[in-house]
């Protein structure tokens, strides 16, 4: 209500394209005496509240607003939290989000995480589902931090699944890094989805993950959480 929350776009660089094939949309609080919060300082409060719902809503039309003013070929994620996944409304808000905005369902990805899933199982997978029949593509974050992976992996026809960049930072150093990293691409590519991985912030790190036929890269070495007027 008093207009503090606003967006910030991370870059999502397509390796066999060479360009910036999207962007990921992060939620701020620019709070009036603490600055500029980042979710993990206040989402969990507005779960708790029940405001996630409205804040949810207000993010999705947002980034559909944001989206129509990029070219076509330009696509953007959007963050979803378990508590939303309680309210079938859920998917009403990214209908009309999509239809005020005129933005064809397929520019937009759905972002949800393995402990999301966990919690919300019974509730997620059908409203997952009607989102991809609507055309709204779905990407599995923060892969193999959670139990069950490979179970969802068959049950939801994920588009693409995004390495955590915990495994990515060390990747080079740590060889059971290097291995799982390795491994999660090979399994994307035999069950033809795409892979992200998450927090490249070295040359190095790049390199690697070429050499290992990554799809998509995300992470400082190609740009920080900028806002719309710097996308």
């Amino acid at each position: 209500e008093r207009d503090q929350l606003f967006l910030v776009y991370q870059p999502v660089f397509s390796l066999r394209e060479n360009r910036v094939s999207g962007f990921e949309a992060l939620l701020r609080w620019l709070h009036p005496e603490r600055g500029v919060l980042a979710p993990n300082e206040f989402i969990a409060i507005a779960e708790e509240s029940g405001l996630i719902h409205s804040i949810g809503e207000w993010v999705v039309r947002r980034a559909c607003a944001t989206l129509v003013q990029w070219p076509k070929e330009i696509s953007i994620a959007v963050n979803f939290s378990a508590v939303q996944f309680q309210k079938v409304t859920i998917l009403q808000t990214v209908v009309a989000a999509l239809g005020e905005a005129g933005v064809s369902p397929t520019r937009m990805e759905v972002e949800i995480t393995e402990s999301m899933l966990i919690s919300q199982h019974d509730l997620a997978i059908p409203l997952l589902k009607s989102l991809m029949e609507l055309g709204v593509t779905l990407a599995l974050d923060d892969f193999g931090t959670g139990f069950s992976s490979l179970t969802y992996l068959r049950r939801l026809p994920f588009s693409r699944i995004k390495i955590d960049q915990s495994f990515v930072r060390d990747m080079l150093t740590q060889p059971d890094c290097a291995a799982i990293v390795k491994s999660v691409i090979a399994l994307a590519k035999d069950l033809h989805i795409e892979v992200v991985a998450e927090g490249v912030e070295s040359s190095e790190q790049l390199e690697f993950l070429q050499r290992n036929r990554c799809d998509e890269v995300q992470g400082y070495l190609f740009g920080r959480p900028m806002t719309f007027d710097r996308a």
